[in-house]
């Protein structure tokens, strides 16, 4: 009998915000597979936790991979976490994840710490729908298609960038977007100086031209304006609705979405959606 993929999330600052269950979790596997095991063996000796541990990141996934699926397939338990963060996602644990699922092996996830759900809660911004990006390439002109290509994006979009990076995307941003769009700026969140700027992507720009980035930070950009004379018809309205559902969200939760976006008449949406 296979064993379990456990997917760890670890703190992104606060160690006061790592979990019980978490802990548990780490105690309870045969081994860890950390993207580094300098920095994650200060969080296991924080908690006093004593489990073997292997590496695997992004340069070594492929091969590190096989070798933590085959143990998992022999009935080992395994404990996957990143340096900060829910592993598997914008991360080479995706990877990992896939093999096991190929596999028939469980993953389970132990939720908690994740940076770029933490900046949409405190962004100001509407965060009913939005679009994780992560981070954006080095690449001067594959950046710039990437952006051009989310310029009619209607969804809030959450980015990841480095300090030493900051100004290059928000220029990046600022030609894409248009200066007047509206930005949150999470830096170090759940650390010490944690710090939100609220702010327009032209604001930033300029303030950014003048001081220093300092720490990660995590950019929650406003979607574009819907295109006007956009007009959906009521069965349009219906399939959106149906797709929400499809999701999860409770019928009466997705009539009112579809119902704001559109503007369409909230009960003779209700009532189609019931009759399809």
């Amino acid at each position: 009998m296979s064993g379990t993929l456990y997917l760890v999330a670890t703190p992104i600052g606060n160690l006061g915000d790592f979990s019980p269950r978490a802990v548990e979790t780490l105690k309870a596997v045969d081994f860890i597979a950390a993207e580094d095991t300098r920095v994650s063996v200060k969080l296991l000796n924080h908690f006093g936790v004593k489990k073997p541990l292997v590496s695997y990141h992004e340069h070594n996934h492929v091969t590190a991979g096989r070798a933590i699926a085959a143990r998992l397939a022999a009935g080992e338990s395994c404990a996957l976490v990143t340096d900060a963060g829910t592993p598997a996602i914008s991360d080479p644990g995706e990877d990992l994840v896939r093999l096991c699922a190929e596999d028939g092996i469980p993953v389970i996830a132990i939720p908690g710490c994740c940076a770029a759900v933490n900046a949409l809660a405190v962004s100001g911004l509407p965060t009913g729908r939005f679009t994780f990006e992560g981070f954006l390439t080095v690449n001067k002109k594959s950046r710039r298609e990437r952006l051009a290509s989310l310029a009619q994006e209607e969804r809030t979009m959450i980015f990841h960038e480095a300090p030493h990076k900051l100004r290059t995307t928000l220029g990046d941003l600022c030609q894409a977007f248009g200066s007047e769009r509206r930005i949150a700026l999470c830096r170090e969140l759940t650390k010490l100086h944690e710090q939100t700027q609220r702010t327009t992507l032209g604001e930033a720009a300029a303030y950014y031209r003048d001081n220093s980035p300092k720490g990660e930070y995590v950019l929650v950009v406003e979607g574009a304006a819907p295109a006007e004379g956009a007009v959906l018809t009521l069965e349009e309205g219906v399939e959106r609705v149906l797709a929400l559902r499809a999701g999860g969200v409770k019928m009466k939760d997705a009539v009112r979405q579809v119902a704001e976006e559109t503007g369409l008449p909230k009960n003779e949406l209700y009532n189609a959606a019931l009759e399809s």
